[in-house]
């Protein structure tokens, strides 16, 4: 049995077809995935007047966000005949549990990298302009936006496309080519530099190992939730080269870039390197995470053996 790390089966190998197979299946729904993405997303962009896929704004996002949704709902019922819970945001108990769980693992593991870089003197905070409201609101708006960012993301990356390519070429082709699609999709931002790529391409293996350990896209959304939020709203640093100013304090970066990540924030820096290798390594280890049984009942797609459906 092909299995993630830590023992959770991913495939069975019974009566499952070859690989040339398996990949043509696997690609013609991707790609059906995507026309049906990109056909909501264009609806959804007249409906709004300008809530397009790329566009950094609540609108945006939003729209892009329900797309990928409903491109994923709807193959996981017509082609899949599967529950849309499948597809990772099931509703039941272990939801808000996850989610918790999930934000303060993100949370935590951009912390220590805050931590490394602020022991080294690399890093400092001093006073600024603003109030306590404007504070409260910042971070009220802070948890908003990233929390659809964070969800489209990974709708997007650990969503219906990744499930059908983990079940079709194995966890870990699938992680690593999806991991450097996550990647490429940074390439333009602002400041970006080659370690900055890098360790997004390192995040996007620690989300995919923690949608895998729980098949829980609540999980994994809130993981990158807490990792940007704790990053921006709380510390003040810029998110992959976007900086959203926090009332109060203003940090304030004294190292050299290769540590601290420098204008594109601590994902450029070699800080966040040795978090990020350190978390993905205690995700695919820890015995604490397994999918829920509300979970393992929908079927997720990555649980369920290949074999051929009987015509009808």
């Amino acid at each position: 049995m092909d299995t993630v790390a830590g023992g959770d089966p991913v495939q069975a190998p019974a009566e499952r077809p070859g690989l040339p197979a398996r990949v043509w299946e696997t690609a013609w729904k991707i790609v059906l995935y995507v026309v049906l993405f990109a056909a909501f997303a264009i609806i959804g962009a007249k409906l709004t007047r300008g809530g397009s896929f790329g566009s950094v704004s609540w609108t945006g996002i939003t729209v892009s966000l329900l797309a990928a949704l409903l491109a994923g709902w709807v193959m996981l019922i017509g082609v899949e005949r599967r529950p849309v819970g499948a597809l990772g945001f099931a509703l039941g108990p272990a939801a808000p549990r996850e989610a918790v769980a999930g934000i303060g693992i993100g949370g935590g593991l951009i912390a220590a990298a805050v931590v490394l870089i602020a022991l080294t003197g690399a890093a400092h905070w001093i006073p600024d302009d603003g109030t306590v409201p404007g504070y409260v609101e910042t971070l009220a708006g802070g948890l908003a936006f990233f929390t659809l960012a964070a969800a489209l993301e990974e709708v997007l990356f650990r969503g219906y496309p990744f499930q059908v390519l983990v079940r079709g070429i194995g966890a870990w082709p699938a992680t690593l080519l999806a991991s450097a699609l996550f990647a490429a999709m940074h390439a333009a931002n602002p400041n970006v530099r080659p370690l900055g790529l890098w360790n997004i391409f390192l995040a996007g293996i620690l989300l995919s190992a923690a949608y895998l350990r729980t098949r829980s896209l609540w999980f994994a959304t809130a993981v990158h939730l807490g990792w940007n939020w704790t990053m921006s709203s709380l510390f003040d640093f810029p998110v992959s080269g976007l900086q959203l100013d926090t009332p109060l304090y203003t940090a304030v970066e004294t190292g050299a870039d290769w540590w601290t990540g420098g204008s594109f924030g601590p994902e450029a820096g070699l800080a966040a390197t040795v978090v990020l290798v350190a978390g993905t390594a205690w995700l695919l280890r820890t015995p604490r995470l397994r999918p829920s049984d509300e979970v393992r009942a929908l079927g997720p797609l990555v649980d369920v053996p290949w074999t051929r459906e009987p015509a009808a």
